[in-house]
């Protein structure tokens, strides 16, 4: 397949970059971007898209009314003829489709998934890139040789019952304790809705515990463990963080985690409970609140990008600046993990041809085959991806989303395949890293923590007010109509990229440079407001 950083036209005569192809015309005259030569459809630029007999600067004239985002056929297509966006074979025409038709998932019949064999393995494999040196940010440093974005006292829980108990007493200690302790910047819950019910000796069991495992240790929690536990959960808080998991302060001194058991007999009464949580926190406040902030290099950031509410904007603006950022991140010597396994399927040949040995891309076709295999016990089909707000948004099925999404990863060689819940070994594993986790916004940001991000990258064209509390998240916009209505929830711009305000370098510098003042403690529009979403475990294995 062919790579999909977005060159070709916009309605103009004559190739050029999507940016200043676009802004070549009158801001309202009619306006498509082509991502490729080859393609025989584009998109409409226009806000609210354009009616049926609209002209185009070359020429072409829509037979249909077209809405924004949304494909326009560029020559005729006759019935079964391929329709090509990204240089790619996103579907056929169910019909004749003559040039100017509007081109949606009502009339496109969709191409077969790539088969797993035979795929090309490290045969194209990008050159190094050059290195960028001398960017920082103001990081915490950890014991473990990570380093944190912010300071936050997380609480474990091992079973969903405790949930509002803990929920209750964090209320209490942001109240109460956090104002005694400035240099702390959160306390948060780390609930759940597994622990018990579940067949927690099933082989498949494994991810979703070492998902809760490793995310009570992510870098931004600065080695303190605290877990608040009900007592007769089958995840007891030995199995959960067992012996030499977790650093030696966060434990009784006898290697099990410091633990809050609401079914102790000591507690008698909820206030008791309440009180002992609280007692706990506070020892675990007063080692957090003595760090400090330093200046690190740049290359100790491990960021996760994803998209969520995607739109045909995603492929072309958003996507393309992230995956920019994302190759500066790498130069600068950090880690950035892409995701979304059935966001990438269907152009797994493009990730299999960079990995950088044979044995990464061995890795990420056991990933793709093992997620097959899953679905396929579900009886699921690949198009339950595509949700109606993306087809609103223009995307007609998964193959073109798959384009879109791939750009995140930007263009360099891919070093390494984390699989569900597993944490990165940043000894051996850097720069460009496939982590394997569905494609659900809270599935896919939850793994990412386990995996062990201080940082998270999330793009979105349709508009969501997703966010994390355990990691700051940085909020792009594919459109400038999104940023400009959701001005107090975006954080970037990239729709400018459309309009040909800027260029994807552009907006790939100014999210690059964002992304270290955020690492330095710079709060995003979702750490403002204190917009979070719930941590969404992901778990294969049966409930009983």
């Amino acid at each position: 397949m062919a790579a999909t950083t977005p060159k070709g036209d916009s309605g103009q005569s004559g190739g050029k970059d999507v940016a200043g192809a676009a802004g070549a015309a009158r801001a309202d005259a009619p306006r498509y971007i082509r991502m490729q030569s080859e393609d025989n459809v584009a998109i409409v630029v226009n806000d609210g898209g354009l009616p049926a007999g609209s002209r185009f600067p070359d020429g072409l004239t829509l037979v249909d009314a077209v809405p924004q985002g949304h494909k326009v056929a560029l020559t005729d297509l006759a019935q079964g003829a391929p329709v090509i966006r990204y240089g790619v074979v996103i579907g056929y025409a169910a019909r004749a489709l003559p040039a100017g038709s509007w081109v949606n998932e009502r009339n496109l019949t969709m191409p077969e998934a790539p088969s797993l064999d035979r795929l090309p393995i490290a045969n194209r494999v990008p050159a190094a890139l050059p290195p960028l040196e001398g960017f920082t940010f103001e990081g915490y440093r950890n014991a473990d040789g990570s380093v944190g974005t912010r300071n936050i006292l997380a609480i474990t829980t091992t079973v969903q019952c405790v949930a509002g108990v803990v929920e209750f007493a964090v209320k209490r200690i942001k109240e109460t304790l956090l104002p005694q302790y400035p240099n702390v910047d959160d306390v948060v819950a780390l609930e759940h809705t597994y622990g018990c019910g579940v067949a927690i000796d099933a082989p498949d069991a494994v991810v979703p515990i070492r998902t809760l495992r490793n995310i009570s240790t992510n870098p931004n929690f600065g080695g303190e463990v605290m877990v608040v536990s009900l007592g007769c959960e089958k995840l007891q808080p030995e199995r959960l963080l067992p012996a030499g998991s977790i650093p030696i302060e966060s434990t009784d001194g006898q290697g099990r985690p410091d633990t809050v058991c609401l079914q102790d007999e000591a507690h008698v009464g909820f206030l008791s409970m309440i009180d002992s949580i609280l007692a706990t926190a506070r020892v675990h406040l007063e080692r957090l609140n003595a760090r400090r902030r330093e200046t690190v290099p740049a290359s100790e950031l491990v960021v996760g990008v994803q998209c969520g509410g995607s739109d045909a904007f995603s492929g072309v603006t958003a996507n393309p600046a992230v995956g920019f950022a994302t190759d500066l991140l790498v130069r600068a010597g950090a880690t950035v993990m892409f995701s979304e396994v059935t966001e990438v399927r269907d152009g797994i040949d493009q990730l299999t041809s960079r990995a950088a040995t044979p044995e990464v891309a061995e890795a990420m076709i056991r990933e793709m085959a093992w997620y097959d295999a899953y679905l396929e016990r579900g009886r699921v089909d690949r198009s339950a991806n595509t949700t109606p707000g993306n087809k609103r948004g223009g995307l007609s099925n998964i193959v073109e989303k798959a384009m879109g999404s791939i750009v995140k990863s930007g263009t360099g060689p891919i070093h390494g395949v984390v699989s569900p819940g597993d944490k990165l070994d940043r000894t051996r594993q850097r720069g460009l890293i496939y982590a394997a986790t569905p494609a659900s916004d809270f599935i896919c940001g939850t793994l990412q923590l386990a995996a062990g991000i201080n940082l998270h990258v999330f793009t979105t064209g349709r508009g969501t007010p997703y966010g994390l509390a355990e990691v700051p998240v940085i909020k792009v916009a594919t459109r400038s109509d999104l940023a400009r209505r959701w001005h107090d929830l975006m954080d970037v711009d990239a729709g400018r990229i459309a309009t040909g305000e800027a260029t994807i370098e552009d907006v790939g510098w100014q999210l690059f440079h964002l992304m270290l003042a955020v690492a330095s403690g710079e709060k995003t529009w979702a750490e403002r407001w204190g917009l979070h979403n719930a941590l969404t475990l992901f778990n294969p294995a049966p409930v009983t």
